[in-house]
């Protein structure tokens, strides 16, 4: 402890999380909350977002839902600046926000890159180019956008999902360049498979009455033998948003079962 504070302690800081509603991103919200963040959740979903508000409050955290289209910059800028007006700074951003796409270059159509561009590429962008100005307002602060091993392996039948995670990894490590005399930290998370609901509904799209069977099939590609939760990546994230991460920017942090380095 230091100064009488515990660990990885949030408390005063402003944490804007996109896509905070469902998922991964429901856990990095309620995780930064549980450790003293006012969370503030940008999400498409307004339902979703507010569901994850109340459970905070329940918990006696703080955080607020703004409803919002990462792909849309008008939007973003709007919601960004009432954000700090309604509390003077932003600390902390969490580039959750993502759509999946499965096909290789044949198969995947215009539409289909546009609309992953726009949300996994573009999304990310707006709200880098709406929150850093805030940020160097705010003395500084710390940025995670959350990439995948497909930033930097090849996996079958991802190439615009892939093209959007590579892109996220190189916007981390410019961003990280550029501003590390600003005080703001950058560093990207790099999941292989987690269980969401995201996953459930796919194999039960796909694969109808073989969803235990290819459940595990899935969780068998990591060498670790099993899928990561959504808890586990909220905890690396909380890491690296604190001060406890100070020395650390512009790095890509896998959290993958030794998906990328293991082959048993």
């Amino acid at each position: 402890m230091e100064n009488g504070t515990l660990p990885f302690d949030l408390t005063g800081k402003i944490a804007l999380v996109t896509g905070g509603g469902s998922g991964i991103g429901e856990s990095i919200s309620m995780t930064l909350a549980k450790h003293g963040a006012n969370v503030q959740i940008i999400e498409l979903n307004k339902e979703n977002a507010e569901v994850v508000v109340g459970k905070i409050k329940e918990a006696g955290g703080l955080a607020k839902s703004h409803s919002c289209n990462v792909a849309n910059q008008e939007e973003v800028l709007k919601v960004v600046e009432d954000i700090f007006s309604d509390t003077g700074q932003i600390n902390i951003l969490v580039n959750n926000a993502g759509i999946a796409h499965i096909g290789n270059v044949e198969n995947t159509s215009e539409t289909d890159l546009d609309r992953i561009y726009g949300v996994n590429i573009k999304g990310v962008y707006n709200c880098l180019h709406a929150c850093i100005p805030k940020m160097k307002a705010s003395g500084g602060g710390s940025i995670i956008n959350m990439a995948s091993i497909a930033s930097y392996l090849g996996i079958p039948d991802r190439f615009a999902y892939s093209m959007s995670k590579g892109a996220t990894m190189t916007m981390t490590y410019s961003v990280a360049c550029d501003y590390i005399k600003d005080n703001i930290r950058c560093n990207a998370i790099a999941p292989a498979r987690v269980h969401t609901p995201f996953v459930d509904g796919f194999l039960a799209k796909n694969y109808p009455g073989k969803e235990k069977e290819m459940f595990e099939n899935l969780s068998k590609t990591q060498p670790i033998g099993r899928m990561g939760k959504p808890e586990e990546i909220a905890h690396l994230t909380l890491y690296l948003c604190s001060d406890e991460a100070s020395f650390i920017t512009g790095g890509i942090y896998p959290i993958d079962g030794g998906f990328s380095n293991i082959k048993l």
